[in-house]
């Protein structure tokens, strides 16, 4: 063999050294790596954004577009990047939207709720124009409430929710997880004038039957239009990673308390007028007037989770037409006041508030 051949193959054998040796060094540096992941968590550097850990369970960025009838819409979330507590409202934003995934039955912070999300009521993270959203809460908060029978802030507000609609625990006030909500709603509101309720806030308000709701036709829109979503029982969708609701329970143990706002026939036919079923907007709804009172009876029927209501509406007198629960001012019974016809106790209410 020449000189060479012999440096050739000298050579080659010390390429294949070097290779083995630089594969060795990076099988050590990943092994070690994994190492200090499981034993000290991953870095910093490393974790995306609040915003990007969801992106899958997140909708859109809503943006301003134009509309003809002036209703309220929610600033550009783009824009949340400008604000010197971005961070916060970042986190306030992911918390309506997951909620389950940090306060639900396996919450990553807590568990203090039933596995729903905020945004399952407040659809879109409380920005939907009569969807529940949130225009009007900083421009209209602190205010006396005759639930209660007192001024309440935002924080009682919110906890409400989780007390009623998550059939769950209070936040704490002063929490990290209460003030990232708070500042998240503020922004939302920022653009509003101080005590206006701008256009398309809150549900819609439907117009009154002359008869009483009718549970067995209720039943029928419901096996039509929502058993598809919400289950033979009532009992939704859950995700697949168990955190939260693709759709919500509308009955049950994981569903609202006969304490929540959405338990009074007015504000569930509300809306469904302009969110029910999938699809269905305040200027094309899917379901007639009579449709949504019907299904709103035949699901606040079924059975659900008890509140202790014994300290609301403390002035009985300013109970609304639709509280189901005893006793009142009039003399129209419990069922009249669950299930209607409501008009003649609206009539009466307004004729006393005349005298």
């Amino acid at each position: 063999m020449s000189e060479q051949s012999k440096k050739n193959k000298e050579e080659r054998y010390l390429e294949v050294v070097f290779k083995l040796l630089y594969l060795i060094i990076a099988l050590m540096i990943m092994v070690g790596f994994f190492v200090y992941v499981n034993v000290a968590g991953v870095p910093d550097f490393l974790k995306p954004s609040e915003e990007l850990v969801y992106q899958n369970v997140t909708d859109s960025v809503p943006k301003k577009i134009e509309t003809k009838d002036d209703l309220w819409q929610a600033p550009d979330t783009l824009d949340i990047v400008k604000e010197p507590n971005a961070e916060q409202i970042f986190y306030g934003r992911s918390l309506i939207k997951n909620t389950s995934f940090y306060l639900g039955p396996h919450g990553t912070v807590a568990s203090i709720s039933n596995g729903m999300n905020c945004q399952n009521c407040h659809l879109d993270a409380g920005t939907k124009a009569f969807g529940n959203n949130y225009s009007g809460v900083a421009s209209t908060y602190p205010k006396f409430r005759e639930r209660s029978g007192a001024m309440e802030n935002i924080y009682k507000r919110v906890n409400d929710c989780f007390e009623r609609s998550l059939n769950g625990k209070a936040l704490d006030t002063l929490g990290k997880e209460m003030q990232a909500i708070k500042a998240y709603i503020v922004w939302l509101g920022k653009d509003v004038k101080k005590g206006d309720k701008p256009k398309g806030s809150g549900l819609t308000e439907v117009k009154y039957l002359s008869r009483a709701a009718d549970l067995e036709k209720g039943q029928m829109v419901y096996v039509e239009k929502c058993l598809s979503c919400h289950g033979t029982k009532g009992e939704g969708k859950i995700n697949a990673d168990k955190f939260g609701y693709q759709y919500p329970p509308l009955w049950g143990d994981n569903s609202y308390n006969d304490g929540a706002g959405l338990f009074r026939l007015s504000r569930f036919a509300g809306y469904v007028k302009s969110n029910m079923p999938f699809g269905a907007k305040h200027d094309n709804p899917q379901l007639t007037d009579e449709e949504c009172w019907d299904v709103a009876a035949f699901v606040n029927s079924q059975a659900r989770p008890k509140k202790d209501l014994s300290r609301d509406w403390p002035k009985i007198s300013g109970k609304p037409v639709d509280h189901p629960f005893g006793p009142y001012a009039d003399k129209f019974s419990e069922k009249q006041h669950k299930y209607g016809p409501f008009e003649p106790i609206a009539a009466l209410i307004k004729k006393n508030k005349k005298k």
